[in-house]
C-alpha cells in the first residue's frame, strides 16, 4: 500500500522536487541561454552523454571503425544533462527536442542534423551500408527490433530506472508496475534469442547495437543494480547474447565514449581520435 493518497489537482501546477533526475525536465522546449556547438575536425560530430542512449550510436561508430572505415571517424563532445547543457541554443539548434545523443554529418555539401538514437543508427548504417541487411525480410526483421527498443526502453528507463534507482521514495506501485513490464521484455528478447544468434537474425545489425545499452547492459549488473530483483540469471539466452556482445572489442571502446563517471579508466568524457580511447584503456588495471 502507498503511504500518501495523491489526488490531482484540476489544473496541473509544475511541483517537481529538487532531485537532480526530475529537475531536468521542463514543461515547454527551446533554450535557456545561448552557447554554441564545439566542433572539432571530423565530418560527423556527435553531441551525447554514455547513457544507454548514447552507447548505441557510439558502439556503432567504433564498430564501423573496426571494419576499416575511416570516413567514420567522430568527434565526440560530452554533453551534461544534470547541468542543463541539453538546453544551450547550439544543442537546440540540431535537436529541438532537447535530448541526448545527437549528430550533426558535415559530409555533403549540406550538413545534416541528426537526432533520436534510431535515427541516428539508420542514417550511419545506411551511409555506410553496414550492420543494416540489405535482403528485404532481415532489413524489416532489423527495423521490427529497432523500433521494439525505442518503444520498449522508456519503461526501463525513465519508468523502472527511475523509481527504482532515482525516484526520491521508494514506491511500491510503480516500481511493482515497472518491474513487471521490465520482466515481460526480458523474456520476449529471451524467447527471440533461443532461435536466433543476433535478435533480429543471423546477421549483427544495429538492432543488436541498440538493445545491447539497455537490456545488455541490464543482465550483465551494468545498469541499477537491479539483476536479483528481477531475476536476470533467468533468461538464459538473453545472457548469452549480452555476454557475447560484450566482448566485441567496438562495444567496450563504444561505451567508453562520453562516459564521466565510473573508473578513470572507463571515462572518455570526449572523443576525437582512437588515441583518445587508447590512452584511457593503458589505465586498466
Amino acid at each position: 500500500m502507498m503511504s500518501n493518497e495523491y489526488t490531482p489537482p484540476k489544473v496541473w501546477v509544475n511541483t517537481s522536487s529538487d532531485n537532480k533526475w526530475a529537475s531536468i525536465n521542463r514543461p515547454v522546449s527551446g533554450s535557456t541561454h545561448e552557447k554554441d556547438l564545439p566542433v572539432g575536425e571530423h565530418p560527423l560530430q556527435l553531441y551525447s552523454l554514455g547513457t544507454p542512449n548514447g552507447q548505441k550510436v557510439t558502439i556503432l561508430l567504433e564498430e564501423l571503425l573496426a571494419l576499416g572505415i575511416k570516413e567514420a571517424e567522430y568527434d565526440a563532445y560530452l554533453v551534461n544533462i544534470g547541468e542543463g547543457e541539453q538546453f544551450s541554443s547550439g544543442f537546440v539548434g540540431v535537436n529541438p527536442n532537447s535530448k541526448i545523443p545527437a549528430l550533426v554529418d558535415k559530409s555533403a555539401d549540406d550538413e545534416v542534423n541528426v537526432f533520436e538514437s534510431a535515427s541516428i543508427l539508420v542514417h550511419l548504417a545506411e551511409k555506410f551500408g553496414q550492420f543494416l541487411p540489405q535482403d528485404a525480410s532481415a532489413r524489416t526483421q532489423t527495423f521490427n527490433w529497432l523500433f521494439w527498443v525505442q518503444g520498449s526502453a522508456p519503461f526501463l528507463g525513465g519508468g523502472f530506472g527511475h523509481f527504482y534507482s532515482y525516484a526520491d521514495e521508494k514506491l511500491e506501485y510503480p516500481i511493482n508496475r515497472f518491474a513487471m513490464e521490465v520482466k515481460r521484455q526480458l523474456d520476449v528478447l529471451d524467447k527471440q534469442l533461443s532461435k536466433t544468434t543476433y535478435v533480429a537474425g543471423e546477421e549483427y545489425s544495429i538492432a543488436d547495437m541498440a538493445i545491447w545499452p539497455w537490456y545488455g547492459n541490464l543482465v550483465l549488473g551494468n545498469l541499477y543494480d537491479a539483476g536479483h530483483f528481477l531475476q536476470v540469471e533467468s533468461y538464459t539466452h538473453l545472457l548469452r547474447w549480452a555476454k557475447m556482445l560484450s566482448e566485441r572489442e567496438a562495444v567496450q571502446r563504444g561505451r567508453m565514449v562520453n562516459r564521466a563517471w565510473g573508473e578513470e579508466w572507463e571515462q572518455v568524457p570526449n572523443r576525437h581520435s582512437a588515441e583518445d580511447i587508447d590512452r584511457v584503456l593503458r589505465l586498466q588495471p
